[in-house]
């Protein structure tokens, strides 16, 4: 009804200001200030520049780091010849599957009935919980929590019960829709993290503490102490490419998979205890993704598995690709968050002491949820010094869909308390956000809640830096004027500082390996452990290489990533696959250079054909494996109290200018400047992309 009477007033205001105009009415008869509610907005002539360390180019050299080197695939994928798992041609006796999902968000299952979908001409099977063992059924990425198909009980809708494949999508979906199943409610029905706090319904060993300092002596000594909180909603990763996976028995006990997953090992693992194999006999293998975002790092599963086990059970092919509409229902989305904290400050705005608590809703399945719990209580603070800090973190069950990894893991969702807090602080004391943000900026040398020391920390110089590119001020000022003169559209400025810690959560996941063949014509295959996202990884490791090797970078390739060239990857996540692989990539290059070295000795005028040619002739092996395990990192206060929990940080502070339309609530983004320290880039060009894009 809001909506309806202001549109009607906007229409009267336009309507008043043609008739001004045109001198039927009095100039002055509506109000100056009033007669731009009648405005609409349009899309303006965007306008953007891209700043970055230039490096020197020296033409006798092939070393194309710290060069803006186009993204390897960009031309493929921009013309539609980039092949992605869906673009598989169809193969002899291949089947499609669909899915049978819930319809209730927590109830028994009492009836499952496929004899109607099975009756149908072209239906190949059905498959449900009853077609595994127990412990076939069990599934998860860390915790074995979570069902390929649910078993006597659904816990939320969307759940998956069971798999019907059938000749073709349109079948095999009809035939799904058939499928009868009858349900006996169960209660609570958890959606919400404040239901869940009021059911105490959150997974064991929950809640668990970070301290550092005394934070009730502080508290006592403190000129303000204030109570507030905060909440984030979820959000749809959307890439895309929704889930999907390609299943192809080779022999009567060996399976090779095509999926759009973000970590083939995790898949390949999962697949070979669901279809009872060693894990030796499962190949899973990733080409290119239609986008990720962490949606792919552990759902990938959820079609995965089924498909894997249609196709070993009726030996033949398998596809299966979610429809937009059943990806969002089924996938889970980022982490709802709920903080409430205290804190407490002096006169003049230095934080001296904070307690806070963090409540994520996992939904049904812990998934890595406590993982991205620990990483929101990892950056609460952002980029500011709190001497006194206690943290308290609560991961709630709930009957949604597992919530997953989603860019920034935790990250975004505990730094959004920390700026809640800081603005808080500045309106109580009266003083500019930005100069409260200053006062507690962390110093190079500071330590944190988590015990490690900022070796460096430039976010003071990100910080000039944003204010002087943004002429932040001169904005400012522009604002205030805008505001003065318009009733019904307000403009707003904002500066929003951050610190993101680079490792995996988990130790051993800080690992990457790389395999490089030279062949006898000169050119050189790469394989790594990482997956191409659409992000550049691999334009980035093709870098590595053409230094390392000292080759023209036309001469390499990459194919795919799969799991029978480099066992035991690590998921494409957190922001580490270039370091880790990277560093693999540059410690086969090593192997080979070592090598090579003699024949080059003896051969120094020759050509990098000429070498290997020589090399492959004098039986010298051309074919190198490469490890990176990164150093001095998983920190924990009892059993390893001298590592740090990050192996570095980047920092960057953003500037946006924002306009509403206070009648409608439409709103646009009028400028966005953005300085980021990421020290010296791989390639700049990927990673401004990058930045914009999750800009």
């Amino acid at each position: 009804r809001a909506l309806v009477v202001s549109l009607f007033f906007k229409s009267f205001l336009a309507i008043s200001r043609k008739l001004c105009d045109a001198g039927i009415m009095p100039p002055d008869a509506v109000p100056k200030a009033e007669l731009s509610g009648a405005d609409v907005f349009h899309t303006p002539a965007l306008h953007s520049a891209q700043l970055f360390e230039r490096v020197a180019s020296d033409q006798a050299s092939h070393d194309p780091i710290g060069k803006p080197k186009v993204h390897a695939a960009a031309l493929k994928q921009a013309t539609g010849e980039a092949i992605y798992t869906d673009d598989i041609p169809r193969m002899d006796g291949e089947l499609y599957l669909a899915l049978v999902l819930s319809t209730k968000a927590h109830a028994k299952i009492t009836k499952l009935d496929a004899s109607a979908a099975l009756a149908l001409d072209g239906v190949e099977g059905f498959f449900c919980a009853k077609d595994l063992t127990q412990h076939e059924n069990e599934v998860g990425p860390v915790f074995h929590d979570e069902y390929v198909f649910a078993n006597d009980e659904v816990h939320c809708y969307g759940q998956i019960i069971g798999a019907i494949a059938a000749a073709n999508q349109a079948l095999a979906q009809r035939a799904a829709r058939l499928v009868r199943v009858e349900y006996e409610e169960l209660q609570p029905v958890i959606v919400t993290i404040e239901q869940a706090i009021e059911h105490a319904s959150y997974f064991p060993d929950y809640p668990r503490y970070v301290t550092k300092g005394d934070v009730v002596q502080a508290f006592a000594e403190a000129a303000h102490v204030y109570e507030g909180s905060c909440r984030m909603g979820g959000q749809e990763h959307f890439y895309l490419e929704t889930h999907v996976a390609l299943a192809v028995p080779r022999d009567r006990d060996e399976l090779e998979l095509f999926c759009s997953t973000q970590h083939p090992t995790e898949v390949q693992k999962l697949v070979a205890h669901v279809v009872g194999l060693p894990a030796n006999r499962v190949v899973c293998r990733a080409k290119r993704l239609g986008g990720g975002f962490g949606g792919k790092e552990s759902r990938g599963m959820m079609v995965a598995l089924p498909v894997a086990l249609a196709a070993y059970r009726l030996q033949r092919p398998v596809r299966c690709m979610l429809d937009r509409d059943e990806d969002m229902l089924i996938t889970g989305t980022r982490h709802p968050f709920l903080f409430k904290y205290k804190v407490g400050f002096t006169q003049e705005g230095l934080i001296t002491a904070c307690e806070i608590e963090c409540y994520n809703n996992a939904g049904w399945s812990m998934d890595l949820s406590f993982s991205v719990l620990e990483r929101a209580m990892y950056h609460f603070e952002n980029c500011y010094r709190i001497p006194n800090v206690r943290v308290g973190g609560w991961v709630c069950k709930t009957n949604l869909p597992s919530n997953t990894a989603f860019r920034g893991f935790g990250g975004p969702q505990g730094m959004f308390a920390g700026e809640h807090i800081i603005r808080d602080v500045a309106r109580i004391v009266g003083r500019s956000e930005l100069d409260v943000m200053q006062l507690n900026f962390y110093k190079t040398g500071d330590y944190t809640h988590y015990h490690q020391q900022l070796e460096r920390f430039p976010i003071e110089r990100c910080f000039q830096d944003c204010l002087k590119q943004s002429r932040y001020y001169e904005k400012q000022a522009e604002v205030e004027r805008f505001n003065r003169e318009n009733r019904w559209r307000k403009r707003g400025i904002a500066l929003v500082p951050t610190k993101y810690g680079i490792a995996f959560g988990v130790m051993h996941l800080n690992q990457a390996g790389a395999l490089i063949n030279i062949y006898g014509d000169g050119s050189v295959l790469l394989s790594h452990g990482g997956v191409e996202i659409g992000q550049g990884l691999n334009t980035k490791m093709l870098q590595c290489a053409a230094r390392a090797l000292d080759i023209p970078i036309e001469l390499i390739h990459i194919s795919e990533t799969a799991t029978d060239k480099v066992p035991n990857t690590s998921p494409t996540a957190a922001s580490v696959g270039s370091d880790l692989n990277g560093m693999a990539v540059i410690d086969a290059c090593e192997k080979l250079n070592k090598r090579l070295a003699p024949i080059k000795e003896a051969l120094p005028e020759g050509t990098w054909q000429e070498w290997i040619n020589k090399a492959y002739f004098d039986r010298v092996s051309l074919s190198a494996t490469g490890f990176y395990a990164m150093p001095d990192i998983g920190y924990h206060p009892e059993t390893n109290p001298n590592a740090r929990t990050y192996s570095y940080y980047t920092n960057g502070v953003g500037v946006s200018v924002v306009e509403i339309d206070c009648l409608t609530g439409d709103h646009q983004v009028l400028s966005t400047d953005i300085v980021m320290d990421i020290g010296s880039s791989i390639n700049p060009a990927i990673d401004i992309g990058q930045i914009e894009g999750a800009f």
